[in-house]
């Protein structure tokens, strides 16, 4: 069986689409077509049933899944085992939400790629959960550790979230002197049906009412905070990039909560994601820890 013809199998697996797989493999999907066609004929078995919604493994290719991702594992064990340990080669793709992916990481990513120069690293910063069995990513930070799928977790850090608004709409607002007072107040926050995970529904769990300005992106619910449009909840680690912020009453509301890093189960044997796991894990906690040490002062106790 050549590997080549696995590799593009595990591609259609994943993307369940001859032109995605074609995409990821830098191939035209006629030829991705082709190759899937030659390893049935070969093994004389059917591995993808097309449907309008994709190709879908079948029984005999869910049976062959698992041994084309060993030999993956098995290949990425021999490239490491005759380029070294010296440093981190190759591409790496994260998956993070857009908080962690646009406040935390980039400065940890940068840290890592210098001192690997050979490291290429992607982060894909997508609101939702990530499939790891379909390699959307490499690994992927969650704010909820999952309960279910082939995947190992650990835990990244916790991370600390406040009720925070700019310093010139508090100058010209009621007064918050506690969270009785917020509801002369307009929120920014998260669009209801399209909060992903539990863990990211701040404003039932404080009591607050409905947000008016709503977006699924922390950005853009950052920005709205910064020009005044009202209070929201902010991480603790992106406020020294919004000097324009203050916390409000911290004292009596404040959230915590975890980032998990999680990987494929496959790829506990694999010594170049092992390695950037645990360079990872080293920086996000380091950088954490700067972070929310430089969050600016309480504004209302």
């Amino acid at each position: 069986m050549d590997w080549d013809d696995l590799r593009i199998f595990l591609a259609v697996a994943r993307t369940e689409s001859l032109s995605a797989a074609g995409k990821r493999l830098k191939i035209d999907p006629a030829t991705v077509g082709r190759r899937i066609a030659r390893l049935e004929s070969q093994i004389a078995a059917r591995l993808f049933a097309k449907s309008p919604q994709g190709y879908a493994l079948t029984e005999e290719g869910t049976r062959l899944l698992p041994h084309a991702e060993a030999a993956e594992v098995a290949l990425d064990r021999a490239g490491e085992a005759l380029s070294g340990p010296e440093g981190l080669t190759g591409q790496i793709r994260l998956g993070a939400p857009d908080g962690c992916a646009n406040y935390l990481l980039p400065q940890v990513l940068a840290r890592i790629c210098d001192a690997n120069p050979g490291l290429e690293v992607q982060i894909v910063a997508l609101p939702r959960v990530f499939n790891l069995s379909k390699r959307e990513a490499d690994m992927a930070i969650a704010v909820s550790r999952p309960e279910a799928g082939r995947l190992t977790v650990q835990k990244l850090t916790d991370y600390h979230l406040h009720l925070a608004a700019s310093r010139d709409y508090l100058a010209s607002a009621p007064p918050i002197t506690g969270p009785e007072d917020l509801k002369h107040h307009r929120f920014v926050g998260y669009i209801p049906d399209m909060i992903f995970d539990k863990e990211l529904d701040y404003l039932t769990e404080i009591g607050a009412g409905p947000a008016t300005l709503t977006s699924n992106s922390v950005s853009v619910q950052l920005n709205w905070l910064r020009h005044g449009a009202g209070v929201g909840i902010v991480h603790d680690f992106a406020l020294p990039a919004a000097p324009e912020l203050a916390r409000i009453i911290p004292t009596r509301i404040h959230l915590t909560r975890a980032f998990w890093l999680i990987r494929h189960e496959g790829d506990g044997r694999v010594l170049r994601l092992n390695r950037f796991a645990d360079l990872l894990t080293r920086e996000v906690r380091a950088e954490m820890a700067r972070l929310e040490a430089a969050s600016p002062a309480q504004t209302i106790p």
